[in-house]
């Protein structure tokens, strides 16, 4: 049982981290290289798209964590996950609080609505989004040792 937890639990966060690091690092690159309003209109449908998927994953993942730390307690490698489990709820946070306000603000602009400083914006939701990045990856790391 413990062993099929861990293996759930592991793919879950793997994938959305990795998800989370293409957007950074792939998507949003992509996103601004496009010509006139196309980065703009890319980031709003992204958020909208994103935005409605993240949470759910962000929350199950957080929940499987927890589930292998109870269940797992008297395993080695306890410490690590109680730790990934620390981050990601930090990540949850982080999101609540930096990027999910900005990112609401943002699914809702077109180039006839958004603010002047709109690209300001993008790039302080694409910092507060590196951190999260490296956040998940640390948590992700840990759960992987705790494996070990």
């Amino acid at each position: 049982m413990l062993n099929a937890l861990q293996t759930i639990t592991i793919v879950v966060v793997g994938l959305m981290v990795g998800v989370e690091f293409s957007v950074a690092f792939v998507i949003n690159r992509i996103l601004d290289a496009l010509p006139e309003d196309s980065d703009q209109l890319g980031r709003a449908h992204g958020g909208r798209m994103l935005g409605a998927v993240m949470p759910v994953w962000y929350i199950t993942s957080l929940t499987l964590v927890a589930t292998w730390a109870i269940t797992g307690r008297h395993h080695q490698g306890t410490a690590l996950v109680i730790t990934a489990g620390a981050l990601l709820l930090l990540s949850v946070i982080m999101s609540l609080l930096l990027l999910v306000p900005i990112n609401n603000q943002g699914k809702t602009w077109t180039p006839d609505n958004r603010p002047a400083d709109w690209k300001q914006q993008m790039n302080r939701w694409d910092r507060f989004h590196y951190v999260r990045v490296a956040v998940i990856v640390t948590a992700f790391a840990l759960l992987a040792a705790a494996l070990a």
